[in-house]
């Protein structure tokens, strides 16, 4: 990109402000228009200015940062968002990536990677802890597999009453696969792999793949 990134800051905490306007003023490329300390100013802030990127906390004060994207994106879905937290939570960064973020900057890399973050966001890609990640099923994977590996209560396949193909199909999209790669691997047709899709949105009560992983993660219905 040629042109100077612009970016608001909207984080509760002052320390993290300075420091990331510090690090960002010091990058030649990024401009960083506006600070904002609650999530009723972020959206207010937001639709006024218009940054070509949202540096945000999700444990932002008055209004919690999911919340403020929510509203954000109905409104200017073109603006990308980048979160800024001490650490990456699985649950609430997939469900961040399917309101519309673009990935999360961990506050303690800061110094060496946050520039680098805002840029490979804005150039379209997706920004994970230290790394850069091209596409939004990379990202969910590698989400997945940390989530994964924390202990958590686990639930039997059993309480919802999936079929064994439902189960694989579960695991593939967990996984990030298409219904057209699932179909393949397990010699269905596409239609048939919907058609278990369903059944299995229907029985846990979500409506999309990203919903699904994450209900799959939290109760541990994969490895």
């Amino acid at each position: 990109m040629t042109d100077r990134i612009k970016v608001l800051l909207a984080d509760g905490r002052a320390p993290v402000r300075a420091g990331a306007r510090k690090i960002l003023a010091a990058s030649g490329s990024i401009e960083v228009v506006g600070e904002v300390e609650d999530g009723d100013q972020t959206i207010t802030e937001t639709l006024d200015l218009l940054p070509d990127l949202l540096l945000l906390d999700l444990t932002m004060p008055r209004l919690p940062g999911l919340e403020a994207m929510r509203a954000i994106m109905s409104g200017q879905p073109q603006i990308k968002i980048l979160l800024l937290n001490k650490q990456i939570r699985a649950q609430h960064i997939v469900e961040a990536l399917q309101i519309g973020a673009r990935g999360i900057a961990l506050q303690d890399e800061m110094e060496k990677s946050l520039a680098s973050a805002i840029r490979h966001v804005c150039s379209g890609g997706y920004w994970l802890g230290d790394e850069e990640v091209e596409g939004l099923v990379a990202a969910l994977h590698s989400l997945v597999h940390e989530h994964a590996a924390a202990p958590r209560p686990m639930t039997s396949e059993k309480t919802f009453k999936f079929t064994r193909r439902e189960v694989e199909v579960i695991r593939f999209i967990v996984d990030g696969r298409s219904n057209r790669e699932i179909a393949a691997q397990i010699g269905l047709s596409e239609e048939t792999v919907k058609r278990h899709l369903t059944n299995v949105y229907g029985k846990v009560g979500v409506s999309t793949r990203l919903e699904l992983a994450m209900f799959a993660m939290s109760h541990q219905l994969v490895a």
